[in-house]
């Protein structure tokens, strides 16, 4: 079975006040190209994140983002009391000391609210704990197997249309047969008509015939068929394999049956049998396109 490279999973977990959000993209690439968005809590997890992605994801580029929302209470900031009551402190002994009235805490308060590390972050002093890493982990394996069936729903619709195209070259191909069997009669009596206008050159027919079947020879696309058709086999074969990796593989296929319908083309002396190549290239450049995507 055939994986898409393109995809897309989400998983959403909480922990306490938190909701820890994980979204992982992937579309096209030769090899794997990650790159990540990590929250800082998790930052110290990011390897083990890689290899878990590593993992599960054997090509693609891929997008991976973790981050956390808070409650609206929970994440505001703390106000430093002792600090605050410092700030106060100072600010009323330098109004005494120049004889000033002292002002109240509520007077005080836009002043000192502005002052430096007053307000304090919760996330600033966070440590990523056990409990924690363990609900983050399972939202990322859970993101990980959402990407995985997407890749899998594209691969199955890819796989149907590779399908289709390999049915439409292998008929093709047998509607060529007919215009090959007849096309041997036709070089042989167009060759002989042409020896007809010139009456006075007298020809040996035995050479005659040893000259048509080394030219005949040289236009039989006997064997381009018969391995044309073992690509077309063997594509299908490769498709059947185990989920994942045939991406490559496919390319490869399709390009040496690339090979053996040019040289199909380039042997055909006939309008009919060359338009057939002409479709056969066109179904082939519509699989080449989208093996692109095959992981």
């Amino acid at each position: 079975m055939i994986l898409s490279m393109t995809g897309y999973g989400k998983a959403i977990a909480t922990f306490q006040d938190k909701k820890i959000n994980v979204e992982i993209k992937s579309l096209n690439s030769k090899a794997l190209d990650l790159s990540t968005r990590i929250a800082p809590l998790y930052r110290e997890k990011e390897m083990e994140m890689r290899q878990m992605i590593q993992q599960k994801v054997i090509r693609g580029k891929v997008d991976f983002s973790i981050w956390i929302e808070k409650d609206e209470v929970a994440d505001a900031a703390s106000i430093n009391i002792e600090l605050a009551k410092n700030y106060y402190q100072q600010l009323t002994a330098l109004a005494s000391s120049n004889n000033e009235a002292t002002p109240s805490m509520t007077e005080m308060m836009p002043i000192i609210l502005r002052m430096p590390d007053i307000l304090v972050k919760q996330d600033q002093t966070e440590i990523l704990s056990e409990e924690e890493w363990a609900v983050a982990r399972q939202a990322i394996d859970s993101a990980l197997d959402a990407l995985v069936d997407f890749r899998r729903q594209e691969g199955e619709a890819l796989a149907k249309k590779f399908g289709e195209k390999i049915d439409n070259i292998e008929a093709l191909l047998k509607s060529i047969e007919p215009y090959e069997n007849s096309r041997v009669e036709k070089i042989r009596q167009r060759i002989i008509d042409g020896l007809k206008q010139i009456p006075e050159i007298d020809y040996d027919k035995n050479r005659l015939e040893q000259e048509l079947i080394y030219y005949i020879e040289k236009l039989d696309i006997s064997e381009e068929k018969q391995r044309l058709t073992n690509h077309l086999n063997y594509f299908r074969e490769t498709m059947a394999e185990p989920e994942g990796g045939q991406g490559k593989k496919l390319g490869f296929i399709a390009q040496e049956m690339g090979r053996e319908i040019n040289t199909t083309g380039s042997k055909s002396n006939q309008a009919e049998m060359q338009n057939i190549v002409v479709k056969m290239k066109d179904e082939l450049e519509q699989i080449k396109e989208q093996v692109l995507n095959a992981m």
